[in-house]
């Protein structure tokens, strides 16, 4: 590669405005895009060192504010005001119309059941008997595995290690609590010494790799569905037959049905989540509040699960057991993300449970609008009136 394509850094202080604007021209030059807008950001760019690289500017996404949303939670309690980044219209309105259903019905009760981060190393052995002996090996000494893996943070902590063996490799699934933070990096370090003091410990000679994929980090897999990745959090709001019909135009009957109808097109299509569209306002949410966008494709995944009640009312839930957040480091610092969190009152510490349990609220609440617009027919006339921007 010549010089003159190379993209300019700075090795000495590469985050400023005079880099990005150098960069910025030597893309204009390469590209003919002409950045004005880009290149037009508030934020200082000495706070982005760990967040970005070759920095140039900021793309400037839409944030519209949902709600207010009534939350019922054991950390989320009260009423909360939703920042939703997006560019597709009508969808701030329909999660805002959600919200309002929810809250006519007396708000959404939410419950996180359990969280972990998942770092899966694999072990590779002479044969398949060795690896089953290995995996006896693993369990006597977990304690000193815990403790090993435990000096790397003052935050995560080792809960249990899952096992499978295939041909002549034992894969592992370290399991940690990881506080506020959503703790791929964590994890990752604090297996990787775990791991090197098991070589260096077991009775039977191995060798391992870090991750043998088991951890499908930043993949959706039928394994988190059943073993939680990130917090699993289950939202529940029992429609009343009333509200739904005055403010949705949609009877409670029609709503289930229509729901067995959707169980049976997610079941023989394969997908992630059977109910409408999770992933909008999780996508929103995450972009917005400094998540990694990326782990969309497992948060998104989970049921939603509906009882119609003897007195016409409907029982409906989200559960989400791969729900992926933070609070604490990565993106949630910047400062436009970071008053994001603010407007939820879910700034730094202490504050990652409140957090998912308004994004698993704010799912249903897009659910349960959707779920209408298309019984009711709204769902294409709401896009032709508020969604086309051409």
């Amino acid at each position: 590669m010549s010089d003159d394509s190379r993209i300019p850094r700075n090795s000495e202080n590469d985050h400023t405005s005079e880099m990005a604007e150098v960069r910025r021209e030597f893309i204009k030059q390469k590209t003919g895009a002409d950045l004005v807008h880009t290149g037009q950001f508030s934020i200082d760019p000495a706070v982005l060192p760990g967040n970005i690289e070759n920095f140039i500017g900021v793309v400037q996404m839409p944030v519209g504010v949902a709600g207010p949303m009534l939350v019922n939670g054991e950390h989320a309690k009260g009423e909360f005001y939703v920042p939703l980044a997006t560019t597709e219209g009508t969808l701030v309105a329909s999660y805002s119309r959600g919200m309002r259903v929810i809250n006519e019905c007396g708000g959404v009760k939410t419950t996180v059941v359990e969280g972990f981060m998942q770092r899966a190393p694999a072990f590779l052995f002479k044969d398949a008997r060795e690896a089953r002996d290995f995996g006896h090996w693993i369990d006597e000494n977990f304690d000193n595995i815990k403790a090993t893996a435990e000096t790397t943070t003052s935050v995560g902590k080792l809960e249990h290690i899952q096992q499978w063996s295939v041909s002549k490799t034992k894969y592992l699934r370290f399991n940690y609590t990881t506080g506020d933070a959503a703790g791929q990096n964590m994890v990752g370090k604090a297996t990787l010494i775990a791991c090197e003091w098991i070589k260096a410990n077991s009775p039977i000679p191995c060798m391992y790799m870090l991750s043998g994929n088991m951890d499908t980090d930043k993949k959706h897999s039928h394994l988190n569905m059943l073993h939680s990745r990130g917090k699993r959090v289950i939202a529940e709001i029992v429609l009343k037959k009333e509200v739904l019909a005055r403010v949705m135009k949609v009877d409670t009957k029609m709503l289930a049905g229509a729901s067995v109808l959707a169980n049976t097109g997610a079941q023989m299509a394969g997908a992630a989540y059977n109910g409408p569209h999770s992933a909008n306002g999780i996508a929103s949410l995450y972009i917005a509040t400094g998540q990694d966008e990326a782990n969309v494709v497992e948060s998104h995944a989970g049921m939603l699960s509906h009882e119609l009640l003897d007195n016409g009312d409907l029982y409906m839930s989200v559960t989400l057991p791969s729900l992926i957040v933070a609070t604490f480091g990565g993106g949630t610092g910047l400062p436009t993300q970071n008053e994001c969190l603010q407007m939820l009152g879910c700034v730094g510490k202490g504050k990652a449970e409140k957090f998912a349990e308004i994004v698993a609220g704010t799912v249903l609440a897009g659910d349960i609008s959707l779920g209408c617009a298309v019984i009711a027919g709204h769902w294409v006339s709401s896009h032709d009136q508020m969604g086309r921007n051409r």
